[in-house]
């Protein structure tokens, strides 16, 4: 089937067909086109260096699952760069709401059911809540002020950061409601017993308007039933992000107090403008800059992805206000969403604005003035009570979206060295000036990316495959569905 991208591509890549009939021999036709290939086995006692190119959702996980692969007699060092700070992008703006459905069969079921898990739904759950918990323990047993260095002070975590509050499924429109009943009536007599059985921590409940209004008085409903997710999650991205780095700082000093060799993970704020800056110091590269990635220039114009930013509104209910949003009312998703962090404060969302170039997170004061009357009125329709509340401000985010394939819009990862190795010969042979040369040992090059607005669900097993990929040097080990796209590169 015919494949071509969303409006706005940001690298100006026409997507050519992509067949996932075949995704057994995807790996081989890879290796036939030089994509895979096998690292040299490291000597026992050789350090090892890995950089981490973005320190959003994929980039920390990728980082805790490296460290789950260290040697046992070689030292370790992970480096994690982003110019903005842990989960200071697109992934801390993101509004933290979790849950393994597909968002679209949540919300359209127009002509047929689509109200299914995402792509491996049950495992991306699973290491999800693995990594929240993770993060929540690091939190707890937080290192000794005198073992973080200065440049890592800043990432300690004193706020609540997850809230285990279920979210609800409301129709907000006529047109809603009766896109829901489908979804209602399709789920309770054909869905997949077997897909909810292995997600028993995860169901989808069918409740009338008088259980919804109890779990969230102030709800108004256009319809006698909603859809609740009793077990979903919402977290706070930048707090979690930052946690799941301090477990990684203790992880690395636990393995290095265990094993005669060194174990590192250290953050640099720093900006990443080329991957000749890496081609050097380090075993691997894990490119997990999200839409930033279409900003290297080993990498404009290669990758199947296209861009759209998204506004985010954060409220805060008035101390005088008594009516707050009680810690048991789930969040909130309808024509848009809203994600709870506390009695008194929220965040609503998103807008979306596709083909943007803009990576800031600052929104302007007319952007930020179109964000809010689109999204209040739609928020006010399921939750009038949101008038009460104060806008604090707006944040933006720029996602990196992927090709939709019969599958679903999934994730791209891969070894990309193919890409990266052949713009430096191209530099090299056009008299640029870079640092590189045939003498020197090229790094193997990994991406992860097209997360799109999935990216905390997906997170969690993306960093734990690509991680198992590095170690092992071998692509082989990655699922084919998340590799093919390179057969259209």
């Amino acid at each position: 089937m015919a494949m071509t991208l969303l409006p706005g591509g940001l690298y100006g890549l026409s997507l050519k067909t992509m067949k996932v009939q075949s995704l057994t021999t995807c790996n081989s036709k890879l290796r036939m086109k030089g994509i895979v290939s096998t690292c040299c086995s490291t000597s026992p006692g050789t350090p090892q260096r890995y950089a981490v190119l973005g320190a959003g959702f994929a980039g920390i996980s990728v980082a805790w699952h490296l460290l789950q692969h260290c040697s046992k007699t070689s030292p370790t060092c992970i480096e994690i760069y982003d110019e903005v700070g842990i989960g200071g992008g697109a992934s801390g703006v993101s509004g933290g709401l979790l849950h393994p459905y597909s968002p679209k069969g949540l919300l359209l079921c127009r002509s047929t059911f689509a109200g299914k898990l995402l792509w491996n739904g049950a495992e991306c759950w699973e290491e999800a809540l693995k990594l929240i918990t993770v993060a929540e323990a690091s939190v707890i047993s937080e290192l000794p002020s005198g073992e973080i260095d200065s440049e890592n002070k800043q990432h300690t975590v004193a706020e609540p950061f997850v809230w285990r509050r279920g979210i609800l499924r409301i129709a907000a429109t006529a047109k809603n409601v009766y896109d829901l009943k489908k979804l209602v009536l399709y789920y309770l007599h054909m869905y997949d017993k077997s897909a909810q059985d292995s997600l028993s921590d995860c169901k989808i409940s069918y409740i009338n308007s008088f259980a919804a209004k109890e779990l969230l008085p102030e709800l108004v409903l256009h319809s006698d039933f909603a859809l609740y997710m009793p077990q979903a999650v919402n977290i706070h991205p930048e707090r979690y992000l930052k946690a799941l780095f301090m477990a990684c700082q203790r992880k690395a000093r636990d393995l290095s107090a265990a094993r005669s060799s060194g174990i590192q993970v250290s953050f640099h704020k720093r900006n990443v403008g080329s991957l000749l800056e890496f081609s050097e110091e380090y075993d691997a590269v894990i490119i997990c800059l999200g839409a930033k990635v279409g900003l290297l220039p080993e990498l404009v114009g290669k990758l199947p992805l296209s861009t759209c930013k998204g506004i985010v509104a954060h409220l805060e209910l008035p101390t005088a206000n008594r009516e707050i949003y009680n810690n048991e009312s789930p969040s909130i998703l309808s024509s848009a969403w809203l994600a709870a962090q506390g009695p008194r404060k929220i965040l609503i969302g998103a807008t979306k604005e596709w083909g943007s170039f803009n990576t800031s997170c600052d929104v302007s004061i007319e952007e930020a003035s179109l964000a809010l009357k689109e999204l209040l009125p739609k928020i006010s329709t399921v939750y009038p009570a949101v008038k009460n509340w104060m806008v604090l401000g707006t944040r933006a985010g720029l996602r990196a979206m992927p090709p939709r394939t019969s599958l679903g819009a999934l994730p791209l990862i891969g070894c990309i060295d193919n890409l990266v190795l052949e713009s430096m010969q191209k530099d090299k042979l056009f008299g640029k000036r870079n640092t590189y040369s045939s003498q020197k040992v090229i790094p193997r090059y990994w991406f992860v990316g097209g997360l799109g607005s999935r990216g905390l669900i997906y997170h969690g097993l993306l960093g734990k495959l690509i991680a198992k990929a590095v170690a092992s040097g071998n692509q082989d080990v990655l699922p084919s569905e998340l590799t093919s796209w390179m057969l259209s590169c």
